[in-house]
């Protein structure tokens, strides 16, 4: 049975990051189009995902609301996809391609369970 997972991808917090000239983030992003469409050739991908954006906000019990993320972590959220796959197994062999592990960072896995279940 297919089910469906969703990778989060990881990396070290970085606050102010200096923004890409166009060629670096052509260059940034050729190896992630690859991945991902490896991907979607073998009929596995299920949303192609997005990047994040580094400013957010925090809602919390008690009606408190902070900005951006959350600061006590060590590690930024930058982007997620949806894939589908047979098992949690698959799901980590295909997520071994991810050029966000040749930078540091890392590819954490959640099986989606729909709403029905």
């Amino acid at each position: 049975m297919t089910n469906e997972f969703l990778l989060v991808f990881r990396r070290d917090y970085v606050s102010k990051e200096p923004p890409l000239s166009p060629e670096q983030m052509q260059a940034m992003m050729k190896p992630w189009q690859d991945w991902i469409g490896s991907i979607a050739a073998r009929n596995k991908l299920s949303n192609p995902g997005n990047r994040l954006a580094a400013d957010g906000m925090v809602i919390k019990p008690n009606n408190v609301i902070t900005n951006g993320p959350y600061v006590e972590i060590k590690e930024a959220i930058g982007g997620y996809i949806i894939l589908k796959a047979d098992s949690m197994e698959e799901a980590a062999e295909l997520s071994r391609g991810c050029p966000i592990l040749n930078i540091g960072g890392n590819v954490e896995i959640r099986t989606i369970i729909p709403m029905d279940n």
